[in-house]
């Protein structure tokens, strides 16, 4: 099983996900890290091939919700199809609910180091607090 945290150095958990540069990943197997990679994300606000064109926004609909959005974040869970859970330290609802309609298990944490969440997850000790943020 992989998981994928959001990271910009690789150290620490990034506290807002549409602005880090990188996924690092865990294969986990029987409980130990069997593999760890560094992936640069292709898609979002620091990605290598991002522009800043000026776009139709839809204001109507919340921020993360519109068509465009929708479909950066289809895209995003592309780049993470082999995993299994992310973790990032918060994130629009539009993507939170994109990355739930793919299949991955989303978890928003208050853990800053990477491998202090890395454990809490393997352990089955770490707690999402989406729903304590959005309510």
């Amino acid at each position: 099983m992989k998981v994928a945290i959001v990271t910009s150095d690789g150290d620490y958990v990034d506290q807002h996900f549409g602005r880090a540069r990188y996924y690092k990943i865990y294969e986990i197997e029987a409980g130990k890290i069997t593999n760890v990679e560094m992936r640069q994300r292709g898609v979002g606000h620091h990605a290598p091939e991002e522009t800043h064109e000026h776009k139709t926004i839809d204001h109507k609909a919340p921020h993360g919700t519109d068509a465009a959005s929708q479909n950066k974040h289809a895209q995003m869970a592309v780049e993470i199809s082999d995993c299994k859970a992310l973790i990032a330290g918060g994130m629009g609802r539009g993507a939170y609910d994109s990355f739930k309609s793919a299949g991955l298990d989303v978890i928003l944490t208050d853990y800053s180091w990477i491998e202090e969440a890395i454990t809490a997850y393997m352990e089955n000790k770490i707690e999402n607090l989406y729903e304590k943020r959005t309510h």
